[in-house]
């Protein structure tokens, strides 16, 4: 995939977390579900925050930055098939100190800081060179076309948290409803 089709992946998934933003009332976007988990705030704040650190690392590829250095063969099925393996996955340590929850508002404000800063980046991202690298904390080396695509592959991934989220919640009111 190229990375001006990745791009226009990326564009297309942060339209879906925008409108679950927009669908979402302002008192229930920090709510946790009642089994646990996070809310739909903290998703929020991570996926974008880690989008913006890995859009600087693709970038840091581009500039030269990095390293050669081969990718894990594991990562390449990743990124190949375009999903991680299903189950649920502890935070790498760096993001897990930068973690928080955010208001709508600052949701908002992070997602536009994302799209202006990945807008920026693409000529730099399309002439990148492939074998330069540098290291996502859990899979290894990748250069800048490879944390693009990661880039989309964990949206999609955070995604489909927000999915069980709104269901988890959707069913404790419907619980409230027949009491």
């Amino acid at each position: 995939m190229t990375v001006a089709a990745t791009y226009q992946k990326i564009k297309s998934s942060v339209q879906v977390y925008q409108q679950v933003l927009d669908e979402t009332a302002d008192t229930s976007f920090e709510r946790k579900p009642l089994n646990g988990g996070w809310s739909r705030s903290e998703v929020f704040w991570h996926i974008f925050d880690a989008s913006l650190l890995s859009l600087q690392t693709a970038l840091d590829c581009a500039r030269g930055d990095g390293k050669k250095r081969e990718t894990p063969f594991i990562s390449k099925l990743i990124l190949f098939f375009g999903a991680l393996p299903p189950g649920r996955y502890k935070m790498p340590g760096m993001l897990a100190e930068r973690s928080r929850s955010c208001s709508p508002a600052e949701a908002r404000l992070l997602i536009n800081r994302f799209l202006k800063a990945l807008d920026e980046a693409l000529p730099q991202l399309k002439r990148a060179p492939a074998d330069i690298k540098t290291k996502h904390p859990r899979l290894g080396y990748f250069n800048a076309a490879q944390w693009l695509r990661f880039m989309w592959i964990h949206l999609r991934h955070h995604q489909k948290q927000l999915l069980r989220i709104e269901r988890s919640i959707a069913m404790e009111a419907g619980r409230k409803k027949n009491l």
